[in-house]
């Protein structure tokens, strides 16, 4: 998230403007996403099948709303730049799969 919003301040300084608030309102929304997501966890755990299926069901369909909302908002604005907010709805997930090759790679040598 932090290398996400420092290159969208980098592009907002170099009249990248569009650009930079696109991938700075998609990284705070994909931040906001996994949040929730990270929330909702416990309040399927303890639950009966049917009751913890229709909790799994609404909280994907509200965090599907929430990331909607920038996609919208690029869309229809010519302020944001489509590509960058989805670069940035996408940046929590690029850091994170790097994150646990390094881990996993890091393990294996340790091992051998």
């Amino acid at each position: 998230m932090t290398v996400a919003i420092i290159v969208g301040f980098l592009l907002i300084a170099a009249d990248q403007r569009p650009m930079g608030k696109g991938l700075i309102l998609g990284t705070i929304f994909s931040v906001i996403n996994f949040v929730l997501m990270g929330e909702t966890i416990p309040m399927r755990m303890g639950r009966t099948r049917g009751k913890a299926f229709f909790v799994s069901l609404g909280s994907i369909f509200f965090r599907y709303f929430l990331i909607a909302i920038p996609l919208f908002m690029a869309i229809r604005m010519e302020q944001l730049n489509l590509f960058a907010v989805i670069a940035g709805i996408f940046s929590v997930q690029l850091m994170i799969f790097p994150d646990h090759i390094f881990n996993f790679v890091s393990e294996r040598k340790n091992k051998a």
